[in-house]
C-alpha cells in the first residue's frame, strides 16, 4: 500500500431504527447522520451544518435527542435510534407531525424534520411552561425562514392536548 493511501476497517454495528434491527459493516469514521442517510436510505434526516450548530440532523437515541452529524455510528451498538421516517406516517401522523401542518410550522420546509424530532423529544424533558421557555428549550434548532413563533405554538398546543 501507498504511503498516501489509506485503509479503512469497517466495524460491525448492530442498533434498531424506526424498532427495526440493523446489523451492518460501517466506516469507523461513518457519521450516524451519513450512515441514516446513505446506508439506510432515511434521507429525512437532513444534513445542515454538518458542525453540530442547527439541528436538522437531530435523531432520537434511545429516546434523547441527538446531533446525528457529531455522533459516529460506530458508538451506538445496541441503541435504539428514531428518525423523522418512524415518527408517523401520511395517513396517521405523529401529534407533532399534525400541530407542525396545522399550525404552519415550517416554511421551507428543511429543518422541519430535526425540529419536529427536538420537539417531541422536548415533550419528555423539564421545560418551563411559557413561550419563552419552550424557544429556549428548542434553540438548538436553527430555522433559517424564522417560523419559530408558530413552532413554539406547535410545540405548546401538542403540550396542551397531552395534559388533558
Amino acid at each position: 500500500m501507498a504511503s498516501h493511501e489509506f485503509r479503512t476497517d469497517r466495524v460491525e454495528v448492530a442498533f434498531t431504527v424506526n424498532g427495526k434491527p440493523v446489523g451492518l459493516a460501517v466506516d469507523p469514521r461513518a457519521t450516524l447522520l451519513d450512515t441514516l442517510r446513505d446506508e439506510l436510505g432515511l434521507t429525512g434526516t437532513k444534513k445542515g451544518c454538518d458542525h453540530g450548530q442547527c439541528g436538522a440532523c437531530t435523531v432520537h437515541v434511545n429516546g434523547r435527542r441527538v446531533n446525528s452529524c457529531l455522533s459516529f455510528a460506530a458508538t451506538h451498538e445496541g441503541a435504539a435510534i428514531d428518525t423523522i421516517e418512524g415518527l408517523g406516517t401520511p395517513d396517521n401522523l405523529h401529534p407533532m407531525q399534525r400541530a407542525f401542518v396545522e399550525l404552519d410550522g415550517y416554511q421551507c420546509g428543511y429543518c422541519t424534520p430535526g425540529q419536529i424530532m427536538s420537539a417531541v423529544a422536548l415533550l419528555a424533558e423539564p421545560c418551563g411552561e411559557s413561550d419563552a421557555e419552550v424557544a429556549e428549550c428548542m434553540s438548538g434548532n436553527v430555522c433559517r425562514c424564522g417560523a419559530y413563533q408558530n413552532i413554539v405554538a406547535a410545540i405548546q398546543s401538542v403540550r396542551k392536548e397531552n395534559a388533558t
